[in-house]
């Protein structure tokens, strides 16, 4: 939806759950603090939201008459800076602690035909920010906005009945407690909930990390606790001159899961006090997606000869049907993968155009409402052919292709190959190859903005992944248009364009799932099937902290929505359940069997050309690899001696 943010001052919090050699420092309200209120504002500001709104709660403890000692917290809220005051009534003798919590929320309107402004609160001063999609779980209809559907299924959880026993979260009817509710979303999501009843606090992020949320855990130099969607720049800076504090580690990637934060009143040292809890998912479905366990990982003599003979007849252009066996349980595991990615593509393509076509006033046979990031291999083509099955055929779509080689770099070259193909299989459809041309040696502001947005990450990888990301998301390149001369005859003319997409499919999780990085190959050949089954549920269970968190923020920035069609939990779960030697046979040559179940798809799809392409990584293909170490190193020998793609972008000393 675009970005959220909260900034907790005044209150004790103790992480001991969590890190149990934390030691909370006391929380500190007129502290010099090292990222303000209008940093994170202006940093979600920047991806161009519809809207961008703030509320402030503020919670005073005071000593109650119901009894000695006993305590109560009152709450008030307000909009921005406008925050009411509310005493505690008649007979309040003292004041404990007074804290603070700013809500912000930043809206990319993709659902619903009513405009809404975030923080979402309701009459019983609940506060929710929601950065994510309802794909499904709850139901959310065509014309309806998921925020608001979850703010009144969220209402629906009671607060806590008997101390502060999470069992006693439930809802009256519907028996479902919080971490329940958040369980059943599919779609990814980062959120904020602020349940005024029991003065708790809910924040998280989806299974699988799909949605960035950063947290800025209490230290001495900055005691608030944090949570945001994007690292301002100033939390990128290097150290300060009068401190040893390094800012660059000042966030963090928060864990998938659900947590709380309940504040309570401490009588000892007239602080308020919140303990952090991380909650289990209770939905056992989504239990066993996360654990990523396959039953079928070792194949028979049999299982291998077969698989062989599929790729035989693949390479001689013959229908594997003829085999008779090989129908009866592969096609039809292939068939349900099929069907899962396509609904996948479906869910997350189809439901926003009509309020995007409305919103931006463009003629619909001129506007593209979809773009892809597309090198033109066989994730991005798979996604581009299942697009074109599931967006009305009036409409655009845009293909967005960077390069730091003109037209030399191997995705600029496999990607106009690409379009040619896509253009065969659908030639009604009006493609767009957007191509975003990019010098590394001219970037120098744009790579510091960069560095910040994908902080905490570091290394030069991360930060050549980073800019390649950040260009193409930007959709701000050239296409070829063919124009009618006097003569008649076509004219094919360079000329500036820019995608005005909102929403762009990322073909993440694909390699992770299908075997398709070359340290698969590695494990297989050192470890063989078990060995290859361990390091991609290693992969799975990582990627929330390797590449989503980053690749959202990158995204993000330019005003563009990431989506990622190979990591919806029906998908997810239907290539699960093939056997590992139908989603790839590492004995077989690069190209071949790595994902080989995606190059089966492909086929069945009509990319003949697409199924048989190397897996190549973005800044391999885009030539940002090369020429960030010919910058950074001297030369590709340098930086390969000191390997270059994890070493740190802070520590690295001028040459």
């Amino acid at each position: 939806m675009c970005g959220i943010a909260l900034l907790v001052a005044g209150i004790r919090i103790d992480i001991s759950s969590l890190l149990p050699n934390f030691t909370s420092p006391k929380s500190q309200f007129h502290q010099k603090n090292l990222v303000s209120v209008e940093e994170i504002k202006y940093a979600l500001r920047r991806r161009g939201p519809d809207s961008l709104g703030s509320k402030t709660v503020i919670l005073q403890s005071r000593i109650s008459p119901i009894g000695e000692g006993e305590c109560e917290i009152l709450a008030s809220a307000g909009d921005g800076d406008e925050v009411s005051d509310r005493n505690g009534g008649g007979g309040v003798r003292e004041l404990l602690g007074v804290a603070e919590l700013q809500f912000i929320g930043a809206t990319l309107q993709l659902r619903g035909v009513d405009p809404i402004v975030q923080p979402l609160a309701d009459e019983c001063r609940n506060i929710l920010v929601y950065n994510g999609e309802i794909f499904g779980g709850i139901h959310v209809a065509c014309d309806e906005n998921d925020t608001e559907i979850l703010m009144q299924s969220l209402r629906g959880c009671c607060c806590f009945l008997n101390g502060h026993n999470i069992s006693q979260f439930y809802d009256a009817q519907m028996h479902k407690s919080i971490p329940a509710l958040l369980s059943q979303i599919k779609g990814p999501w980062a959120m904020i909930y602020w349940q005024n009843s029991s003065k708790t606090l809910w924040f998280g992020r989806d299974a699988f990390g799909r949605r960035s949320l950063l947290v800025h855990w209490p230290t001495p130099e900055d005691s608030r606790f944090l949570l945001s969607s994007v690292s301002p720049p100033s939390a990128t800076t290097e150290r300060s001159a009068c401190s040893n504090y390094d800012h660059s580690d000042f966030w963090e990637e928060l864990p998938c899961g659900v947590y709380s934060l309940s504040i309570d009143a401490s009588k000892t040292n007239r602080d308020l006090v919140a303990k952090v809890t991380k909650h289990d998912w209770p939905d056992p479905n989504l239990k066993e997606l996360i654990r990523w366990e396959r039953d079928l990982i070792q194949p028979s003599p049999e299982d291998l000869q077969i698989s062989q003979m599929k790729i035989s007849c693949w390479e001689q252009d013959i229908h594997p049907n003829g085999t008779g066996h090989m129908v009866c349980s592969s096609t039809l595991l292939l068939q349900r993968v099929v069907l899962a990615l396509r609904e996948s593509v479906t869910k997350r393509t189809s439901k926003d155009t009509v309020y995007q076509a409305v919103s931006l006033g463009c003629e619909r046979k001129n506007y593209a409402p979809i773009a892809l990031l597309f090198s033109g291999g066989l994730d991005s083509m798979i996604l581009a052919a299942l697009c074109d099955q599931c967006i009305d055929a009036n409409y655009a779509i845009d293909l967005l292709n960077v390069s730091f080689d003109g037209q030399c770099a191997p995705d600029r070259i496999s990607a106009r190959a690409g379009l040619k193909e896509l253009q065969r299989i659908a030639p009604s459809r009006r493609w767009k190859l957007v191509e975003i041309d990019a010098d590394l040696q001219n970037l120098t502001s744009e790579t510091k903005h960069v560095m910040s947005l994908i902080n905490p990450a570091k290394t030069f990888m991360d930060l050549n992944i980073g800019i390649a990301l950040w260009l193409a998301a930007g959709g701000d390149g050239w296409v070829y248009q063919t124009n009618m001369s006097s003569s008649v005859a076509e004219i094919c003319e360079r000329v500036k364009y820019k995608s005005e997409a909102r929403i762009l499919l990322v073909g993440s999780g694909a390699d992770e799932q299908c075997a398709g990085y070359g340290r698969h190959r590695t494990k297989f050949r050192n470890g063989s099937w078990l060995g290859l089954s361990e390091e991609m549920k290693l992969d799975m269970q990582r990627i929330w902290k390797r590449n989503l968190g980053r690749d959202d923020r990158c995204i993000a920035d330019n005003g563009k929505e990431a989506r990622f069609p190979f990591l919806d939990e029906d998908v997810i779960r239907a290539l699960l359940d093939i056997p590992l030697w139908e989603i790839a046979d590492l004995n077989q040559p690069s190209g071949v069997g790595d994902k080989m179940i995606l190059r089966e798809i492909a086929r069945s799809l009509g990319l003949s050309e697409a199924a048989s392409l190397p897996k190549r990584a973005i800044q391999f293909g885009s030539r940002i690899a090369r020429e960030s170490n010919r910058k950074n190193f001297g030369s590709n020998r340098a930086a390969n001696q000191a390997s270059a793609g994890s070493v740190d972008i802070y520590g690295q000393t001028e040459g």
